[in-house]
């Protein structure tokens, strides 16, 4: 019997990574978070995520893909996303991770204050001075904020980090570097 790719599970079943043919063995926990990503978009935070802490690395460009997804798909789990700023995934593998089952383009799309779009990773330039709500402290017109996470529910939203804490910003206050 092969084992889950993700969380080297015995008892693993095939998985197409779409829209490629690709397909890696997934057990039925990590089939299961697959599915329920794909069709609501978020999965709850549990023990068995952390497996993805470990796959993201996978030399399988499918395999990351699906990590990336999962990754995704746990938005208020911090360490996920602390695990999704620091994987390096190849742009077309990227590309593919971004991409979902039914090719589909229903996604929120994020536009800076010039109408440019915004994808994950950009880096963006604050347009004004923003007060931190409950950090204490004054975001700078001008800081250049690297890496942004995209809120994939709120077009008006992304997410990165600035003197260290990890904020949420308005995407009509910045522009793309």
């Amino acid at each position: 019997m092969p084992s889950c790719a993700l969380c080297n599970t015995e008892d693993a079943a095939p998985y197409e990574v779409a829209p490629r043919a690709d397909s890696v063995p997934v057990c039925a926990a990590c089939r299961q978070g697959l599915e329920e990503s794909r069709t609501t978009g978020s999965l709850e935070d549990g023990p068995h995520w952390q497996c993805l802490n470990e796959a993201i690395w996978s030399p399988e460009p499918a395999v990351q893909v699906l990590a990336w997804r999962l990754l995704a798909a746990l938005p208020e789990a911090v360490w996920a996303r602390d695990v999704l700023e620091l994987a390096y995934l190849e742009p077309d593998v990227l590309d593919w991770a971004q991409q979902q089952a039914g090719g589909g383009t229903d996604a929120v799309v994020h536009v800076d204050c010039n109408g440019t779009v915004l994808a994950t990773g950009d880096t963006v330039t604050l347009i004004k001075d923003l007060p931190v709500k409950g950090a204490g402290f004054t975001a700078k017109r001008g800081t250049a904020v690297r890496k942004i996470a995209l809120v994939p529910d709120n077009a008006a939203q992304l997410e990165g980090r600035v003197e260290g804490q990890r904020i949420v910003i308005l995407c009509q206050f910045v522009k793309k570097a």
